[in-house]
């Protein structure tokens, strides 16, 4: 796998002769905004190819792109549809890039769309990291395929890429280059707020160094506060630094937004800005700074320059005003208070924290996974999924109560657990 600098380079002789090549993997909420931007460019040397299963809604949405755009005057790019891929289908995922060969690959999908981990998590686990190994699921297959064909493509990722690609990255697997989202929400509600609060116009103008990771994006977001942790911030207007309290910022974050699939126009923002610096750099030239949560697998969010102005284009993340040691400290601390305390060698490392939230097992129960589950579903943070997500081999040395057949046992032992919540809950 090269590295993004290489990746940069690579794209930047190819397309002097040729289009821009650009993936779309998951047509959802994220990916029908993201497409509908990418379109609304108007970009004669750029093809697109959304790729997904449900060929109907797939036509469907693309189709209502394609009219909206021409109306604009702006349908000048390519798009094309692959409905024959199924995420959990490695080699399908596959077929599907040696038969595009994207230059840029935007991963926008989920394991289960329409699942809000954020909302069913927040109010009484307030751990979002909980959901890791669903935001893993399809990244680590894609980023499988992508290894597979030898691509050097550049990768974006949607799916909480605080933890996700690091996780890769620390198992020693293929991993995206970029995330999108999260760090980059929150860089903006920060300028819409200052902008307000002093009556500046222009606020898209006012320049931010910030380094944090997905739950301060969220806890701003909904509750207008830190948790107790300070900021690593610097804001400027005109190089001047904004006569302003960062709380005072932090307390106007806290906007009525929608919580339904329109909020995903932010997450496909993010990714179109990424792309947007990635061409601008490699076609012209600029120089842009972005904020990208995963970036080079560290964990948590980071500024990040992707700069084209030299001979050769690169990225690197900005530590012009907080070294990569702070940031890193900063990003670990907002990460702990999502429920994840470390990324190493391909292990999660879960905070005591959470896991008091169902620790200790009481004695009587057995299997602690169904305590987990009952518990769960108690503190109203339980999902029921119907997939298969791992192999389980009978055998005649098993232990569970699974082996003990009788009725009697079967109710004694249901019993046990309504005691033991009824225990935990009230006393």
């Amino acid at each position: 796998m090269k590295t993004i600098n290489e990746k940069l380079e690579k794209l930047k002789n190819e397309l002097k002769n040729r289009k821009v090549r650009i993936m779309i993997i998951g047509l959802g909420s994220v990916g029908n905004y993201l497409l509908d931007y990418l379109v609304s460019m108007a970009d004669e040397n750029m093809e697109i190819c959304v790729v997904g299963r449900n060929e109907e809604k797939m036509n469907s949405d693309v189709n209502i792109v394609k009219v909206a755009s021409l109306i604009r005057g702006q349908n000048k790019c390519q798009v094309k549809i692959n409905a024959t891929v199924d995420l959990n289908d490695i080699k399908g995922i596959e077929h599907a890039i040696e038969c595009f060969v994207p230059d840029i690959i935007v991963n926008s999908s989920r394991a289960y769309s329409g699942l809000k981990y954020g909302s069913i998590s927040w109010k009484t686990v307030r751990a979002y990291g909980i959901w890791s190994p669903l935001s893993i699921r399809y990244t680590k297959n894609i980023m499988e395929a992508y290894e597979r064909t030898g691509s050097d493509a550049i990768v974006i990722n949607t799916s909480y890429s605080d933890v996700v690609i690091p996780w890769l990255k620390s198992a020693g697997k293929a991993y995206p280059d970029f995330g999108s989202g999260n760090i980059n929400h929150l860089v903006y509600r920060f300028k819409l707020a200052a902008g307000n609060i002093l009556s500046i116009r222009d606020f898209w103008n006012i320049d931010i160094t910030f380094a944090v990771a997905h739950f301060h994006d969220v806890c701003i977001s909904k509750e207008g506060h830190t948790e107790g942790v300070p900021m690593l911030i610097d804001m400027r207007y005109h190089d001047s630094p904004l006569p302003l309290g960062i709380d005072k910022i932090i307390s106007n974050c806290n906007i009525p937004m929608p919580v339904d699939a329109k909020r995903n126009m932010m997450n496909a923002s993010s990714n179109f800005e990424i792309i947007q610096a990635i061409l601008g750099a490699v076609r012209t030239g600029k120089k842009t700074k972005l904020h990208c949560p995963g970036v080079f697998g560290e964990i948590g969010g980071y500024p990040v320059i992707i700069d084209g102005s030299g001979e050769s284009p690169r990225a690197y993340i900005d530590e012009t005003v907080f070294s990569l040691e702070e940031m890193r400290k900063k990003n670990k601390e907002s990460i702990y208070l999502d429920g994840i305390e470390n990324v190493q060698d391909g292990v999660l490392v879960y905070t005591n924290e959470l896991l008091q939230k169902v620790l200790p097992v009481p004695k009587p129960v057995i299997v602690h996974d169904a305590w987990i589950g009952c518990w769960g579903y108690l503190l109203g943070s339980y999902v029921s999924i119907n997939d298969e997500l791992i192999d389980y081999r009978v055998h005649g040395k098993n232990v569970s109560i699974g082996t003990r057949n009788r009725f009697y046992y079967k109710i004694l032992y249901r019993l046990q657990i309504c005691y033991c919540l009824f225990k935990r809950s009230f006393f």
